[in-house]
């Protein structure tokens, strides 16, 4: 059994609400907005922890954010670097 649900009425331009509805298939509408909403929390809730981090530790570096992207490269091709995969 899924969550429990409302009926909200919510106003948008008609072009993004007819392209989600195309977009939406058997699922509809209502759960193609639900999702992109859902994304959009995450998203929201992100920044703001980004936010906190930045103001205790500073910001990150591009050279950080960069050598994070190569672990994760690495990792994804099985490799180990940074020890993501060891044991």
């Amino acid at each position: 059994m899924g969550e429990p649900t409302g009926k909200y009425s919510i106003t948008m331009p008609r072009d993004i609400a007819e392209a989600a509805k195309a977009r939406g298939g058997p699922s509809g509408l209502s759960a193609y907005v639900a999702a992109a909403v859902a994304r959009q929390i995450e998203r929201d809730n992100l920044n703001e922890l980004i936010q906190v981090a930045e103001a205790e530790h500073g910001p990150v570096t591009d050279e950080e954010v960069q050598a994070l992207r190569d672990q994760l490269h690495q990792a994804r091709r099985g490799g180990t670097a940074g020890g993501a995969n060891a044991a």
